[in-house]
């Protein structure tokens, strides 16, 4: 095979998953236009938001890639397996990674506006909001990543060209939307915890 038969079936892989990265950053967007209102209710949320949506492409980019490496050295089988030790290992560890970097960019945000003198949400607001966002996205990112991965694998495409355009579209799309979801559940429940004091 040539350079040229290379690079057109690069090109050829990657370009689908290209254009679905571009309209899932689009409607990522119109989703955060629209949600003026939660971030003036929240105030540091405008912060948190790009460490939100770029540690969900690290984390779960990385478990994408350990996933490809896994099948090009039939380390794991492009199944889903409940007995596969090292595909729930691998999930479960991205999983707490996301939390953990979620948490630590609430408390990063909320420490770096203090510190500047600007209005801050209290610590809680922001955690509950980073962490609700961290699970539903995470658990979303993780069923997206494994079906796309051994999907891919199993029609011949190279899932390494697969996950980045993936993640980053899914994590994209799926952590504004659950950012949303988490800022109005725990602004409904700060709601209900004040007016019950």
């Amino acid at each position: 095979m040539g350079t040229v038969d290379v690079a057109r079936d690069a090109y050829r892989e990657a370009l689908p998953a290209l254009a679905a990265s571009l309209v899932g950053g689009l409607l990522a967007g119109v989703v955060l236009g629209g949600m003026r209102a939660e971030l003036r209710a929240v105030e540091g949320l405008l912060v948190l938001v790009p460490a939100l949506l770029a540690t969900r492409g690290n984390v779960y980019g990385s478990f994408g890639a350990r996933l490809s490496t896994g099948l090009h050295q039939g380390l794991v089988e492009p199944r889903v397996d409940a007995g596969d030790e090292r595909l729930r290992a691998a999930a479960s560890a991205a999983l707490a990674n996301g939390l953990l970097a979620s948490a630590l960019a609430a408390v990063g945000a909320a420490v770096l506006l203090r510190l500047l003198g600007r209005p801050v949400a209290p610590l809680a607001t922001l955690l509950s909001v980073a962490l609700v966002a961290g699970l539903l996205s995470g658990v979303a990112l993780t069923v997206v990543v494994v079906v796309v991965v051994f999907a891919g694998y199993r029609r011949g495409r190279n899932p390494d060209t697969l996950v980045g355009p993936v993640v980053t579209t899914t994590g994209d799309v799926f952590g504004v939307v659950f950012l949303l979801l988490a800022v109005r559940a725990t602004l409904a429940l700060v709601g209900l915890v004040g007016g019950a004091g």
